[in-house]
């Protein structure tokens, strides 16, 4: 993981949540902290161009929608294109299905080795990725759930060294 990427960990500070920071730290980022806020993640965004939500195991994923939509929704740019990770300790298609329509970049499932994670959040960086929103979505390009009229088209390419830039921006309708 390049350097200047930070970790927040959503989750418990014990168990999944801890043992998921632990993974962030092993992996090389350059800070991992717990998330307590948007505005905790915006103060880091200062210091760190790049920042990952890492969010840990969970028994029901649909509470974590009002921290994705916090995170997707925010004003700064720098947050809202972040890449939104969950690891999930079992392959269920419900929380899968669920995590992909709140926005989420990846689902990474059982075993999460160092060298597995950091090829799965390596593919988040240094690429261009489309995305899309919506009035109740943005995240990555996820065409079958698109459902609304208007849909607003962006090209963004993440880098650990400048952050987030959008490269195009364009309105569709559908």
């Amino acid at each position: 993981m390049p350097l200047h990427a930070s970790a927040f960990i959503v989750g418990p500070d014990d168990g999944p949540g801890a043992a998921l920071g632990d993974l962030a730290r092993s992996i090389g980022f350059a800070s991992t902290q717990a998330y307590a806020s948007v505005m905790s993640a915006e103060a880091q965004a200062q210091h760190t161009p790049l920042i990952f939500f890492l969010f840990a195991a969970v028994e029901d994923v649909s509470p974590l929608k009002q921290v994705a939509d916090a995170i997707r929704f925010s004003p700064s740019r720098r947050i809202r294109f972040s890449p939104l990770v969950y690891f999930a300790e079992s392959p269920s298609l419900d929380a899968i299905r669920d995590c992909t329509a709140m926005g989420f970049d990846d689902v990474i499932t059982l075993p999460f080795t160092p060298r597995r994670v950091l090829e799965r959040l390596n593919r988040l960086i240094d690429r261009t990725q489309i995305y899309h929103e919506t009035a109740n979505y943005l995240g990555p390009d996820r065409g079958s759930l698109m459902s609304d009229r208007q849909v607003r088209r962006l090209e963004i390419f993440r880098s650990a060294q400048s952050g987030v830039s959008v490269m195009r921006d364009e309105m569709r309708a559908s």
